[in-house]
């Protein structure tokens, strides 16, 4: 026997498998919508690129930090200088013809060719004094 078309009857399996469609079927049926997967991952490959791009913005800048901290220690500790520096004094680099050397003495007390000042902190390291 023939089932009207709004009733979802399978003759296969001899069962009403209305609940199995993807879709509604009949008139009154709520509308059944999609998710929309592509804006969904272009939302979110946009989110995560900006979060790559941040972390690799600070990892860039601490590691543009570390090597300026580097450089500067490499200039002192290549500079001459004859007298242990003491941890958390000023110190002041400067340049002649024989090289670089540390002093005591501020840019206003001589006429040498002033490189920068520096303080010597408790890990043994030299920071730039802006």
């Amino acid at each position: 026997m023939k089932k009207p078309d709004s009733v979802v009857y399978n003759e296969e399996t001899n069962e009403y498998d209305a609940y199995l469609k993807p879709y509604g079927t009949s008139l009154t049926a709520p509308k059944i919508d999609l998710p929309n997967s592509v804006s969904w991952k272009k939302q979110n490959i946009t989110l995560a690129n900006k979060q790559i791009k941040a972390s690799f913005d600070e990892l860039k800048k601490e590691f543009e930090s570390l090597y300026h901290k580097f450089a500067h220690n490499e200039l002192v500790y290549s500079a001459k200088f004859t007298f242990e520096p003491i941890v958390g004094e000023t110190y002041h680099l400067y340049k002649n013809e024989k090289g670089n050397f540390l002093s005591l003495l501020k840019p206003s007390e001589c006429s040498f060719n002033y490189l920068g000042s520096f303080r010597l902190d408790s890990d043994k390291i030299w920071n730039k004094i802006e």
